[in-house]
């Protein structure tokens, strides 16, 4: 597996993996994809692939020493219970080593099972 940060290369791969997600990841590849496109650009964003298929993202923000947020973290149905989203995480972890990274979740028990710990309405995540 490869992890890199993302590029505007990496971009059309990354909406098809959010449109075979569903319904859930829907808006960001149609009604606001320019808008998302955007965001990605002025994101930290970290893209996975395995065999030439991206199968897994990232999105954070550095807030200038107060910590590194996690915004999005999708790993591809295919792809998932292979820690691929836990790699990614680790990632982050590793090129901002000064920081503290903290995930903002909708999906608690995922970071829950990670073993992260709970900050008031975020996880801190611990390498």
């Amino acid at each position: 597996m490869e992890i890199h940060r993302y590029t505007q290369e990496d971009e059309a791969a990354l909406f098809g993996l959010m449109q075979r997600e569903g319904e859930e990841w829907s808006e960001y590849h149609t009604r606001k994809k320019a808008m998302y496109a955007k965001a990605l650009a002025n994101s930290i964003t970290y893209v996975a692939y395995k065999n030439d298929v991206l199968c897994g993202y990232c999105r954070c923000r550095n807030d200038d020493g107060f910590g590194v947020y996690i915004y999005d973290l999708l790993v591809d149905k295919k792809a998932r219970g292979k820690r691929l989203g836990h790699a990614l995480m680790t990632r982050v972890c590793a090129d901002f080593p000064q920081d503290t990274v903290y995930v903002m979740s909708d999906v608690d028990e995922y970071y829950q099972k990670q073993g992260y710990q709970r900050e008031g309405s975020i996880f801190k995540v611990a390498p």
